[in-house]
């Protein structure tokens, strides 16, 4: 029994959609906490844009780790993927930060709800373009 529970996990974690899957749910959880946290740690002094844009480039580069090593296997070719990976994110980040500052500085929506609902707009775009772009063998 132990065995057969074993072999499937091995089995499941071969499957790169569900690697995608869990890499995603620690790269999203890592991106709201770096957020989050250096907002609060430094926004008085360095403001909303400064502190969404040092964090984005944290969690860019935990997420093109987290890809390039675990989800898409892919060898070599690490700086021009990284720069891929920048432009898929950057995309993505222009997208969230404006979004951020509209929602905590014209809406006034706390800084965690804002962050969470960027997340989820960002998600799909950064899919679509490490599937299509970034990591295409």
């Amino acid at each position: 029994m132990q065995i057969n529970f074993l072999s499937e996990v091995l089995k499941t974690l071969e499957n790169p959609r569900f690697r995608y899957l869990l890499a995603g749910a620690w790269n999203t959880a890592f991106g709201y906490l770096c957020g989050v946290s250096m907002y609060y740690l430094f926004g008085d002094w360095m403001g909303v844009l400064i502190v969404a844009i040092l964090s984005n480039i944290l969690a860019i580069s935990m997420s093109f780790l987290t890809h390039k090593v675990f989800v898409f296997k892919t060898k070599g070719n690490w700086i021009r993927e990284y720069l891929r990976a920048y432009l898929v994110y950057g995309l993505s980040a222009i997208v969230g930060i404006l979004l951020l500052m509209i929602f905590v500085e014209l809406l006034d929506i706390k800084f965690w709800l804002a962050q969470a609902l960027v997340i989820l707009l960002t998600v799909i775009i950064s899919y679509i373009g490490h599937k299509k772009f970034t990591f295409k063998i």
